[in-house]
């Protein structure tokens, strides 16, 4: 059976994914001032940041049409999942849901089976989650077995970042029930984490370096036997930091394999320049 993996553009893939006919990224729009970006292949991270910095208004983005996924689906796969940005970050798991009804009362039973997934996550989390889907799909597991695991998968993996500013999660409402925190002034980072797509607060460290140190504890000590998992950090413009995140893990612990990959468009929105993000 022929497979696609489709992800809103907070999917962050790798350069040799991007090229893999089985994966397609559906775009989010993303917006600075009267400004408006697609975020797909034309996007330039170097300008946008540079378009933000230069903004007084907050960044935002807007979820991908329900006629979009609809689209997508209208492919030669026979078997399609899609993995979207966490419920609680943007309404892309919700248009996705309804382009697959769309396409369903459009094309009836046509033996197609689409799986919508919220990955409880985002970036490199939904890039985790892609590799895992793949390995199944490529083991030749049925449909209905890929969707529980997955579904497993999500709810047994760890998100964490470090962020130079919560600024931009705070202003678009991303931080709901969470204490706004503010302590630039003293140059403390915190350590963020996720629980069920919902962001919270970890810990805290004076710097980014020391936060970052503080991020690899805290997941190592949450990632039990990390043998057969797939280490995956996603970095906002500073590869240097996402090679350090790296080697620190490294230092303590073995990876079925270890991804480094840079953000598109959304991740970059809310991760700001230099941000990490760590999945496992």
């Amino acid at each position: 059976m022929s497979y696609k993996i489709i992800g809103d553009s907070c999917l962050d893939l790798t350069a040799d994914l991007k090229k893999d006919p089985h994966f397609q990224i559906i775009p989010l729009t993303l917006q600075v001032g009267n400004t408006h970006v697609i975020d797909d292949e034309t996007f330039d991270q170097k300008s946008f940041l540079e378009l933000v910095k230069s903004s007084s208004e907050c960044p935002k983005t807007a979820c991908p049409s329900p006629e979009l996924y609809k689209e997508a689906f209208e492919c030669d796969a026979d078997q399609i999942f899609v993995i979207t940005l966490s419920e609680h970050l943007s309404g892309s798991y919700n248009s996705a849901v309804l382009g697959k009804r769309l396409y369903e009362e459009e094309h009836g039973n046509d033996g197609k089976k689409i799986a919508v997934l919220g990955s409880d996550s985002a970036s490199s989390g939904q890039l985790n989650i892609a590799l895992y889907i793949q390995s199944l799909c490529q083991a030749s597991l049925p449909f209905e077995e890929i969707e529980e695991k997955a579904k497993t998968f999500i709810k047994n993996m760890k998100t964490y970042f470090v962020l130079e500013s919560l600024d931009t999660l705070r202003k678009n409402g991303r931080l709901t029930g969470l204490q706004a925190f503010f302590a630039t002034a003293l140059n403390i980072k915190p350590v963020m984490g996720a629980t069920s797509g919902v962001i919270i607060k970890l810990d805290q460290a004076r710097g980014i370096n020391k936060a970052l140190t503080r991020m690899v504890e805290i997941a190592l000590k949450d990632g039990g036997d990390t043998r057969d998992k797939v280490l995956a950090i996603a970095h906002c413009n500073n590869p240097e930091r996402a090679e350090f995140v790296k080697q620190e893990m490294l230092k303590h612990a073995v990876f079925k394999d270890v991804i480094i990959v840079g953000t598109a468009g959304v991740a970059t929105v809310y991760a700001n320049d230099g941000g990490i993000i760590l999945t496992l």
